[in-house]
């Protein structure tokens, strides 16, 4: 008889209900912090009626999208329809999974380790889940039975499935030097240590401009240009099955930083801090809260480069996007992929450089 440890399980659904939380809680402030900073960079003032200093907008958004009216086009495939929005906020939630979010807990006499699921192949788990969300696009595009909406969706499509190539290439070179899919094991490696940034900056920055494309951010917001498509392919939805989609984008940008701060910047390590001796002197709860502060500080500024970028520079023509992809990033991340293998080769052949 197998014996059921409750205390794991009970660990684990109390992590996997307060990360949902907490993302959530972080895209709704994300679409306020999008409206200051744009406010900012265009000399406006951006939200400031609902609650001190427009703090209550999220809600009010919310509320609104609950009680628009919600609509189905009769000529649609009713149950597509309502499985698109639903499958692309499944699959931007189901990538935190991986994500180390601090080191471990000292509670109730147990180790709560602060990783839903530390799997050997993490990695790949984040690529395998993320290449479902064009399904999300695609399914909602179709189901709509609308001209825009198809359009919208293929071009969707079309991105996503070209970027994840380049992005996929773009870690294999830090993959060359981890040893290990594990994003545990690549945080655990960089801790009081040098981050892979410094190592790969070449292949952080073919990831970063490919996460733009993943999330559909402008300069890549294709499947969403207004001034070409209306409204892209979410253009027959409305209430919270529009807000799903919306929030989908939001949730995506913070997974999407989250990841990339743990994979290029040293995840919850705690910069120019020895964290085994600060835990000695604080206690490991207390470093664990600091280390989980030190991840989402780095997560907030990937997410303010993201707004930055978009109030900054003009949107792709679509054959533009295409050549960046296929003829710039790939043919990058492959010489960036062959150079750090060569150099690996020769260190392990005493080359000292």
């Amino acid at each position: 008889m197998l014996s059921i440890d409750f205390g794991f399980l009970m660990e684990k659904t109390v992590l996997i209900i307060g990360i949902i939380a907490i993302s959530l809680v972080v895209a709704m402030y994300e679409t306020y912090a999008e409206r200051k900073v744009a406010a900012v960079m265009q000399d406006r003032r951006g939200p400031n009626r609902a609650g001190p200093f427009g703090l209550l907008q999220p809600l009010a958004d919310g509320l609104k999208l609950f009680m628009k009216e919600e609509i189905i086009p009769n000529l649609s495939n009713k149950f597509l329809f309502i499985l698109g929005p639903g499958l692309a906020m499944l699959t931007a939630m189901m990538t935190s999974a991986v994500v180390p979010w601090s080191s471990h807990l000292d509670l109730f006499g147990r180790k709560i380790e602060l990783q839903i699921a530390d799997i050997n192949i993490g990695i790949l788990y984040v690529f395998g889940v993320v290449s479902m969300g064009v399904y999300g696009i695609m399914i909602g595009g179709w189901a709509s039975n609308n001209k825009f909406s198809l359009l919208a969706a293929i071009r969707g499509a079309s991105q996503i499935i070209s970027y994840e190539l380049a992005m996929g290439l773009s870690l294999i070179a830090l993959l060359m030097m981890t040893g290990s899919l594990s994003m545990k094991t690549i945080v655990a490696q960089q801790l009081d240590g040098v981050y892979y940034f410094f190592y790969q900056p070449l292949g952080f920055f073919l990831f970063l401009i490919c996460a733009f494309a993943e999330c559909n951010r402008t300069p890549f917001d294709l499947s969403e240009a207004e001034s070409e498509l209306n409204f892209g392919y979410h253009q027959e939805y409305s209430s919270m099955k529009l807000g799903f989609y919306l929030f989908s984008e939001y949730v995506n940008m913070f997974i999407s930083s989250a990841v990339m701060a743990t994979l290029f910047f040293g995840g919850y390590d705690i910069p120019f801090v020895n964290d085994a001796n600060l835990g000695q002197h604080i206690g490991q709860n207390w470093l664990a809260l600091l280390e989980g502060l030190s991840l989402f500080i780095k997560v907030v500024m990937f997410i303010f480069f993201f707004m930055w970028v978009r109030w900054t520079i003009p949107r792709f023509r679509y054959d533009q996007l295409m050549k960046l992809g296929w003829r710039g990033l790939i043919p990058l991340a492959l010489v960036n992929m062959v150079v750090t293998g060569f150099l690996i080769l020769l260190k392990q052949n005493h080359w000292h450089f």
